[in-house]
């Protein structure tokens, strides 16, 4: 993905022009209860020492360009696009660029209850810590890894929330070598995500959150995903997408109302990804959809 090489491209040509030492430059894309995703840059080089840190909690770093080495306590490993870095909480680490500068990630940092819910809802035994600081590119976390990088890069509307709870139980499952959990949908699980669907159809725009809805059903956020998407055939995130977009086609087929106005209504914060996002679903813009129906 070209826009993930030239952010860090263009990090590393500024220190270069300025003589700047090698630094990380965190942003956080998105943020909840007991999680945070930062994009992180790093222009440390082979003159730069190695840094070392301490994980605050659990973390997951999707490595998406450069090369670097990472040391832990569970060992050393050379971190390359689509590998995974594991950290443990507490757990002091330590990252140097011999072989050469910059590399960018989407850290994943989660508080430790939220992880070790997430994990044992994966099928993890309770406690379970990462055994290797390391996941090279698996054909099992391919998607995830590409959705990080299309979210990060703004290519692809991106639910973070569920990203984060999918990659925390499904890098778990891999790392410690649980069981993937091919547990049966819950008992009423199909009453369950009818009263979810119920309360997005009630009021698509209001911002309902994974744990909110899952909260409600009486589910995990990680089990009320895999149950809502069994029963549905998409995500909650997809289900809330698309229920704002035909909200917002019933409403330009109603009225000459104007068309930003329109998708903040409908629950969008951003009208070009109302644009983008009602193009894909009706596969025409929305202002060329109105004057089909003239």
């Amino acid at each position: 993905m070209a826009e993930i090489a030239i952010a860090l491209e263009e990090a590393l040509t500024v220190r270069r022009e300025h003589g700047q030492p090698g630094r990380t430059i965190p942003r956080v894309v998105a943020r909840g209860r007991g999680w945070t995703v930062a994009d992180v840059v790093c222009t440390h080089g082979p003159c730069d020492h190695p840094y070392e840190e301490r994980h605050a909690g659990y973390c997951i770093a999707v490595v998406l360009a450069g090369s670097f080495q990472y040391r832990s306590p569970k060992g050393r490993a050379l971190m390359t696009p689509g590998s995974l870095l594991l950290g443990n909480q507490g757990q002091c680490f330590e990252c140097g660029h011999d072989h050469g500068e910059g590399d960018r990630c989407v850290s994943f940092w989660y508080a430790p209850e939220q992880f070790e819910r997430l994990a044992a809802d994966a099928g993890a035994r309770i406690g379970a810590r990462f055994p290797v600081p390391r996941l090279p590119p698996l054909r099992p976390l391919a998607s995830l890894v590409a959705h990080t990088g299309l979210g990060v890069t703004g290519t692809a509307d991106i639910s973070w929330e569920e990203l984060s709870a999918r990659l925390a139980a499904h890098t778990m499952t891999l790392a410690t070598g649980a069981p993937i959990d091919q547990a049966a949908a819950p008992r009423n699980a199909e009453a369950r995500v009818s009263r979810a669907v119920r309360a997005i159809d009630d009021d698509p725009h209001e911002h309902l959150t994974l744990e909110t809805l899952a909260g409600e059903a009486g589910l995990s956020p990680y089990h009320f995903l895999r149950t809502f998407e069994r029963s549905t055939g998409v995500t909650p995130h997809q289900y809330v997408l698309r229920a704002r977009l035909r909200k917002a086609a019933l409403r330009l087929a109603r009225g000459a109302e104007p068309i930003t106005g329109l998708a903040f209504d409908c629950g969008f914060g951003d009208v070009s990804n109302f644009n983008r996002a009602f193009r894909g679903e009706f596969g025409v813009s929305p202002r060329a959809f109105r004057r089909g129906l003239r």
